[in-house]
């Protein structure tokens, strides 16, 4: 059985934080030489290159990448075990990471973490966004514990995982006050040639805004499509355009950003999906997600 050595695993995972060999000597307080011996060690040990050189940079190959996300996940770990020695006795913090599809807007996911941070055992919440195919692998090999998305996984994946309905809501056309005020007259037909705000063509949320628009016969004109959801709000806010915002977030989106409701779209349907890489759900902190979050979308 092979044994890997965290030495050198920590003198990688550095040099990969703090962006070059120099700041991580400094940091470690060893000499930069030194470093790269034994990350040679680590590479020899590993059969694979962690770093190729780029001009006077050092850049992650892939096989570096994979390994500094293992890495990250240990010493965070190594860091949560020491914490919970010196605080007590018995305790132990909960650790819940997460995978969230990036198309998901960022007040759902709020949302639905919340009860998390009101449970009796101190939780550690890792959060990372990304696309589902980034995020699948991560799930598989359970470095994931739930992946929140908008759509179920395809069933072509190369794996194995289910898929829980959490809910699903319709949604509400808004902006900001002036131009809300403007195109709530004659709606739906104002929105024909309006400025539009609109989530990036590969989503689901957008693939129903499309369907609802043509139902209307309306063609609103696209001033920006965003992967990035907040920055979206942000550029709505600002008076840009329309936005569509799913029902379950709608009170907030009105608290944070000041919006106004233009009109209902309720047949444009938002739908959120709880994936896990195993049938039956254990870890706690998941279970309380599922159980609130289909309380919540029943509620709206």
């Amino acid at each position: 059985m092979e044994w890997l050595n965290y030495h050198h695993l920590r003198y990688f995972w550095t040099v990969a934080r703090e962006g070059s060999l120099a700041k991580a000597a400094e940091r470690l307080h060893v000499s930069a030489p030194s470093i790269s011996e034994q990350i040679r060690e680590l590479e020899s040990s590993l059969g694979e290159p962690l770093f190729r050189r780029e001009g006077r940079n050092n850049r992650l190959t892939d096989a570096g990448q994979m390994v500094f996300g293992y890495a990250e996940e240990i010493f965070a770990l190594g860091s949560e075990l020491m914490n919970a020695v010196k605080q007590r006795p018995g305790s132990k913090t909960l650790r819940l990471s997460i995978g969230v599809v990036d198309s998901i807007p960022k007040l759902i996911t709020n949302e639905i973490l919340k009860p998390v941070f009101s449970m009796s055992t101190p939780v550690h919440v890792v959060c990372r966004e990304g696309r589902m195919e980034e995020l699948l692998p991560q799930l598989a090999a359970h470095r994931l514990d739930l992946l929140l998305s908008d759509e179920t996984a395809a069933n072509n994946s190369a794996f194995k995982t289910f898929s829980h309905l959490l809910g699903e809501s319709g949604s509400t056309l808004c902006a900001e006050q002036r131009l809300a005020a403007k195109l709530r007259r004659g709606f739906p037909k104002s929105l024909h040639g309006a400025p539009a705000l609109l989530p990036a063509g590969n989503t689901s949320l957008r693939r129903s805004l499309d369907v609802w628009f043509a139902d209307h016969h309306v063609q609103p004109s696209v001033v920006a499509e965003c992967e990035d959801l907040a920055l979206m709000k942000v550029m709505a806010a600002e008076g840009r355009g329309f936005i569509a915002v799913p029902d379950i977030t709608m009170d907030e989106a009105t608290k944070r950003y000041g919006f106004r409701v233009v009109g209902r779209a309720k047949t444009c349907r938002f739908r959120l999906h709880a994936i896990t890489a195993e049938r039956r759900i254990h870890h706690p902190a998941v279970t309380l997600i599922t159980q609130t979050a289909r309380d919540r979308f029943d509620a709206v």
